[in-house]
């Protein structure tokens, strides 16, 4: 687990979203969610960039996005670009018809579909099930990946639950950030093995926390910060990257962005209880002060445990990711809520 504390100013690196170009200049101090990405050198950056760490965006996806750069686009060409790939066409059905959108009468079409997400949110759920599908192959030394797993799937689920009261838009942002935002652990794990291990090898049930601090005297970047640098490569949205290369900061700041990486925070931090057996005393108070940074009401964590479980089990069916068995979160739940109810 890794703990909360803010992150000093420094040389920036800057990239363009459209391209992953990086540019390097120095950080406006008066922005306090400034997402460019902090305390890197440039020979770090390279040593990411040459690695194989980095997935590459699919050929369709490029295409997709190449159209909806047009603020003028033909909905019909999204159609089109999507219906050559008989497997993109399966994933988004699939995604669509999932419990997670709560859809009652089955999506057959993908026309249906996009109706129904919007293209905004298509290529949120698109990169973020690419990318998930190209980090899920991998076997990092060092890193336990069905911890690493079971982490990343727990927690967008309660960030999307956490997120209750705000707009459609700003929960799928939730969602999709908390779900992307430890990526950047894989990649320096893969990347940069020798320095980045002894971090990797603490992100395990029980692990010694590690913080930003920890993260910049081994490689000089955090892993929000190369989560930052992927998901802006892949063009998800800035909200997006903007939250996640917060998400570790102790004082993300107030406005819509650092709300969302607050509950990212938070989110991660409920996801390591339900991950782990702790003492339920201590894991109601690790929860209670979560929900507390994220400005949420600890009832409504109470009143969303108990599906958590289920959605879950969904997520990762959706992404084809296997997990422990689920009576295990089912277990730690019912032990926080009545711990939690009775505070």
């Amino acid at each position: 687990m890794y703990s909360r504390k803010a992150l000093a100013s420094s040389p920036v690196v800057r990239i363009a979203p459209s391209c992953g170009q990086i540019d390097l200049g120095p950080r406006d101090a008066t922005d306090p969610v400034e997402w460019e990405i902090t305390h890197v050198k440039a020979k770090v950056l390279d040593a990411i960039k040459q690695s194989a760490a980095i997935p590459s965006v699919p050929q369709v996806v490029t295409r997709f996005l190449e159209i909806m750069q047009n603020p003028e686009f033909d909905y019909d060409d999204l159609v089109r670009i999507l219906a050559a790939d008989a497997g993109t066409v399966g994933e988004i059905l699939r995604l669509v018809n999932s419990a997670l959108f709560g859809v009652r009468n089955k999506i057959v079409s993908l026309r249906q579909a996009l109706t129904l997400l919007g293209p905004m949110r298509t290529r949120s759920m698109l990169l973020g099930r690419y990318l998930v599908d190209s980090i899920s192959t991998k076997q990092v030394h060092g890193l336990d990946m069905k911890y690493f797993w079971r982490r990343s799937l727990t927690s967008p689920v309660v960030a999307s639950r956490l997120a209750e009261k705000m707009s459609g838009e700003r929960r799928e942002v939730a969602f999709i950030a908390a779900l992307l935002a430890d990526v950047g652990i894989a990649i320096l794990a893969e990347a940069l093995p020798d320095r980045y291990r002894h971090i990797a090898e603490r992100y395990v049930p029980g692990g010694e926390p590690f913080d930003d601090q920890d993260e910049l005297a081994a490689v000089e970047m955090t892993h929000g910060e190369v989560s930052a640098m992927v998901l802006s490569h892949w063009s998800l949205p800035e909200t997006v990257t903007k939250s996640v290369n917060l998400h570790q900061s102790a004082n993300p700041g107030s406005d819509e962005t650092a709300a969302i990486a607050r509950i990212l925070n938070a989110s991660d931090t409920i996801a390591q209880v339900l991950c782990e057996i702790p003492c339920p005393e201590n894991a109601s108070e690790v929860c209670i002060n979560a929900v507390a940074f994220a400005g949420i009401d600890v009832d409504v964590l109470v009143r969303q445990l108990p599906h958590i479980e289920n959605d879950i089990e969904e997520l990762a069916a959706v992404l084809r990711i296997d997990v422990i068995p689920s009576n295990v979160y089912a277990q730690i739940a019912l032990a926080i809520e009545d711990s939690l109810a009775s505070a």
